[in-house]
């Protein structure tokens, strides 16, 4: 991307995505590069003004290397299982609740991060800090049951299907995730297989829904709650019931803060009755930039408008 010398910033000062944004660099390029030690090195060796995605066990050589400095965001996202709601063996609630049962958050987010610090298991669909937390209508979270588990899938007539669960690579805690799931899957008497894909793949397959039962992804925490993926009757694994419809409904129609706030409490106890994503946890993320780049603010979507960089 090459600076347009054109350009009028509006008059506001900058706050985040909005107000002043000033084109202070005159080039930006992107640079993709799957291999996480790759961007580690090349931040490291100052070939790189920033590098996304690190793995968590790199914070110990960022914090005192020489030409880059880690960024640290707390919470960054959280980790999910979407569920196929539309077809196959996930099409029951029963066993969507099943899956809720058996899994434990702890070991999944742990094998993911290896470190507490970057993770915290937790059912609420928003942190703490957040205006739209709430305990309230959290079942089954942590439960880590295979004979709860077990029970739901008797009540659902699981007869031995194969669950497939879609996962990539690309994000190596998204694999890390699925290799625990589909053992706690299985040790409540679920039979599981994991198809894994680059990600470009993956995103293309779960759109269609007889390609798979489960599949890994993250995002971060929007704003306003109908901006999550998952409220979306489109998205994959396509949760449209008539009881989402009337709580978003309900939601989106409200102009008071306050009641809006119960209205939410509402959707997150049907997402746990019905069951369309397991949410796995909260996660931190770990990025690096150089010590040159300048005014720099950390952003799920990072961005580098207000961004100089100077030479050391």
């Amino acid at each position: 991307m090459v600076r347009f010398e054109g350009y009028q910033p509006r008059s506001e000062a900058p706050d985040g995505f909005s107000g002043a944004r000033h084109p202070l660099l005159r080039e930006i390029r992107f640079v993709p590069i799957v291999d996480e030690n790759t961007r580690l090195n090349g931040i490291l060796s100052g070939q790189f003004d920033y590098a996304d995605s690190l793995p968590p066990e790199n914070y110990p050589s960022l914090k005192n290397a020489a030409k880059a400095e880690p960024v640290f965001q707390q919470p960054f996202g959280l980790a999910v299982m979407v569920m196929n709601t539309r077809q196959g063996v996930m099409a029951n609630q029963w066993i969507r609740q099943a899956v809720q049962a058996a899994l434990n958050p702890q070991d999944m987010l742990m094998a993911a991060f290896g470190t507490p610090a970057f993770f915290s298991a937790e059912g609420a669909l928003y942190p703490a800090n957040y205006v739209w937390h709430s305990e309230q209508g959290v079942a089954r979270y942590n439960a880590a049951s295979p004979s709860e588990a077990a029970a739901l899938l008797k009540k659902g007539g699981y007869r031995g299907e194969t669950v497939r669960i879609l996962t990539s690579r690309q994000y190596e805690f998204h694999y890390k995730m699925a290799l625990v799931a589909a053992e706690y899957l299985k040790a409540a008497g679920m039979k599981v297989k994991l198809d894994i894909y680059d990600w470009a793949t993956l995103t293309t397959r779960r759109a269609d829904p007889g390609l798979w039962d489960m599949f890994v992804t993250h995002g971060p925490f929007p704003p306003e709650p109908i901006l999550n993926s998952w409220m979306s009757d489109d998205y994959p694994g396509w949760w449209a019931t008539p009881e989402k419809k009337r709580a978003v409904e309900a939601y989106i129609s409200e102009p008071d803060a306050q009641k809006r706030l119960a209205l939410f409490v509402a959707i997150q106890q049907l997402f746990y009755e019905q069951a369309p994503v397991y949410k796995v946890g909260n996660f931190n993320t770990l990025s690096a930039k150089a010590r040159t780049l300048q005014h720099f603010t950390p952003s799920p979507w990072p961005f580098f408008w207000d961004v100089d960089t100077r030479q050391p």
